[in-house]
C-alpha cells in the first residue's frame, strides 16, 4: 500500500488549512496514495485560541474533511480540535483529536499523553484521552498516536496487541536543543517496540519560511519520516513542508516479527 505524509505549516485561518489540506490530499492522491496523512494541530495552529474554533466530529471542518477524503477515494487522517469538559474552574477545554475518514474508514483518537513538558502545560486547555485506537485499509491495520505520545511506548505496544502494522503519529513537535534528533530517535524506537511501521507526519519548520517562533513553542520542526518495523529509517524529509509517499509491505512486518517477537516475549509486572 502506498501512503503519504503531509508535511504542512498550518496557521490560524481554519478555512485557509482546510484549502491547503483538499490541495495536497489531491497531489497524496494523484501519487497513487490510498492514505494520506496531516499532522496534529492541522485545524489550526498552535499559538492561537482553540476553543474558539473546536467542534464536534459531525461539525462543518470534519464534514469537509470528510467530503474531501470521499471525492478523492482515499483516506485522509488529520489533526483538528473537538469540544471537551469545562475545568474545575469552569473554563472550556477541548480535546486534541485525530480524524480518520475514506472509503470504509470512520474514526477518531483523543491524544491520550498530554504534553506537560519543557515549560508548556497542555493540559491547561485539553482534556486527555483514554483509549488507544486502531482503524484498517487494504488489509492493513493502522494505530494512531500524536506528538508527546510517542514517548510512551505501551501505547504503540497496545496498537500491535490490537492487530496494528503501522503505528502513525501525528504531531506538531516543540522546537529546542536536541529535540530534532529525540523525535528521530523515539521513531525509531517505537518502531522497535511494536515492530511495526511508523509514520511520523509533522508540521513543517516555520523557520524554512523565514518565520520567526518563540522558542520551545510546539509549532513543528519538520523532519517527518516512515521508520520499517527494524527500525529503518526508509524516508525523511528536512524541515521544509513536503510531501513524502512510501509503500507498506505487509510481509516485513510479518517478518519483523518473526525474527523479533517482543510481542510475543514480553511479560507484565
Amino acid at each position: 500500500m502506498r501512503v503519504a505524509l503531509a508535511q504542512i505549516i498550518s496557521g490560524r485561518d481554519t478555512s485557509e488549512n482546510l484549502a491547503r489540506l483538499e490541495e495536497v490530499a489531491g497531489q497524496a492522491k494523484a501519487g497513487g496514495a490510498a492514505v494520506v496523512l496531516f499532522p496534529e494541530a492541522t485545524m489550526r495552529a498552535f499559538g492561537h485560541s482553540l476553543t474558539d474554533i473546536a467542534e464536534p466530529l459531525d461539525g462543518p471542518w470534519a464534514s469537509k474533511v470528510r467530503a474531501i477524503a470521499a471525492a478523492l477515494d482515499i483516506v485522509v487522517v488529520a489533526g483538528m480540535f473537538t469540544p471537551g469538559r469545562a475545568s474545575d474552574a469552569g473554563t472550556a477545554k477541548v480535546r486534541n483529536t485525530l480524524l480518520a475518514t475514506g472509503p470504509g474508514v470512520e474514526a477518531h483518537y483523543d491524544k491520550i499523553h498530554l504534553f506537560d513538558a519543557f515549560g508548556f502545560l497542555e493540559s491547561d486547555t485539553v482534556d486527555p484521552g483514554t483509549a488507544p485506537v486502531t482503524f484498517d485499509v487494504g488489509g492493513l491495520t493502522f494505530g494512531l498516536a500524536t506528538c508527546y505520545d510517542i514517548r510512551f511506548p505501551d501505547l504503540f505496544t497496545a496498537n500491535a496487541l490490537q492487530g496494528a502494522d503501522v503505528n502513525i503519529v501525528c504531531a506538531s513537535w516543540a522546537s529546542g536543543p536536541g529535540k530534532v534528533d529525540q523525535w528521530r530517535l523515539l521513531s525509531r524506537a517505537r518502531a522497535l517496540d511494536s515492530t511495526s511501521y511508523i509514520l511520523a507526519c509533522g508540521q513543517g519548520d516555520p523557520a524554512s519560511q523565514g518565520v520567526t517562533v518563540k522558542p520551545g513553542s510546539p509549532t513543528g520542526v519538520g523532519h517527518s519520516a516512515v521508520v520499517s518495523p527494524f527500525g529503518e529509517v526508509l524516508e525523511e524529509l528536512d524541515g521544509a513542508p513536503g510531501l513524502l509517499f512510501a509503500d507498506l509491505d505487509p510481509a516485513v512486518v510479518k517478518a519483523a516479527r518473526q525474527a523479533l517477537p517482543v510481542l510475543a516475549n514480553r511479560r507484565s509486572f
